[in-house]
């Protein structure tokens, strides 16, 4: 279960919710222009973008979640169990395997466009990473500053959607969602008005009550219709750190408290980060279920000429900052 959106406010900015019961030592994670990617059926590409995003490292591969490159391209994979099929090798097709996809995409796009096009002769794979990572059934959101799309593979083909909304959930497709829109036009930001009847004198009793039947729960159904409902209507100030706040705010609207969502294992799934990236600046803030506290790796600090991935685990202790630590005594207790 995750929650992933793009949003314009003067810079692209894209992130996601990674809702999950466990981790698999998830870090932030820059991989340089020169680090070689080998993929299992494809040419390897020795030089391509930078990109930032967060990734398992496992026998020094990147298995990014989510990721952005130099050129503001970013993509992130979500669950989408039941419904994701991945195929054997197909001759002729670019044989990619689903843990390859996110970097084979965006080492050589810089575009939606361009990734559109080169998604027109793939075939994503069933192969496994290991034993220990077998492939996830996921669908994708692939965004830039300009357009966004949704990439499913499925059991009848590869769909790839246009996604005028910028949120992606899970379960079920696309078109799904962008229909059950419909079900909530009359929901509003603005103060509520009657229309129940002219002739009863009905009025607000409280703010917000435009908003009545935005749905709460957090199917991923119901979380597509909030998020898109609370990203589309959002404003915040000029600033930078306006901009990211108000974009943690978003997905802290989806996001899932432990004791919310039990499993059949008995473990409860979690917002286990959430992310923000500028995808112009190349920065990646992120937050995590322990710690509200926002972090960030700045992409272009490293040494993007060199040829090693560079990982930062995220901080996931309670940091809290306490305003009169410093300043004032502890009381006498006489």
């Amino acid at each position: 279960m995750c929650t992933a959106v793009s949003w314009n406010h003067g810079n692209h900015y894209f992130g996601r919710n990674l809702d999950l019961e466990y981790s698999y030592r998830e870090a932030v994670t820059v991989t340089p222009r020169s680090y070689p990617f080998r993929f299992r059926m494809m040419p390897a590409i020795e030089h391509h973008y930078a990109m930032i995003g967060v990734a398992t490292v496992e026998q020094d591969y990147p298995l990014y979640y989510d990721a952005v490159n130099e050129k503001g391209l970013s993509m992130a994979g979500l669950n989408f169990p039941g419904l994701a099929c991945y195929n054997d090798p197909i001759p002729g097709k670019d044989n990619v395997a689903s843990f390859e996809f996110i970097p084979w995409l965006l080492s050589r796009c810089s575009t939606t466009e361009q990734a559109e096009d080169l998604l027109k002769n793939i075939n994503i794979t069933n192969t496994l990473f290991s034993d220990l990572f077998r492939p996830t059934p996921l669908h994708w959101i692939i965004a830039d500053s300009n357009r966004c799309i949704t990439v499913e593979s499925m059991e009848d083909g590869l769909h790839i959607y246009e996604n005028p909304v910028g949120v992606l959930t899970n379960n079920p497709p696309f078109d799904f969602h962008l229909y059950n829109l419909r079900n909530y036009m009359q929901i509003s930001p603005a103060q509520a008005t009657n229309l129940f009847s002219p002739d009863l004198e009905l009025t607000p009793y409280s703010n917000g009550m435009g908003g009545i039947g935005l749905p709460g729960d957090l199917s991923s159904a119901s979380r597509f219709v909030r998020a898109a409902f609370v990203k589309l209507n959002s404003t915040a100030g000029n600033t930078e750190e306006e901009a990211v706040s108000q974009f943690m705010h978003i997905l802290n609207a989806v996001a899932m408290p432990q004791g919310c969502v039990k499993m059949a294992s008995d473990q409860f799934e979690i917002t286990r980060y959430s992310s923000c990236c500028n995808t112009n600046q190349g920065i990646y803030y992120y937050t995590t279920y322990d710690n509200c506290r926002i972090c960030a790796v700045k992409m272009h600090q490293e040494d993007l000429d060199s040829c090693d991935v560079i990982s930062y685990p995220l901080l996931d202790r309670a940091d809290i900052f306490y305003q009169n630590h410093s300043s004032r005594k502890e009381p006498n207790p006489t």
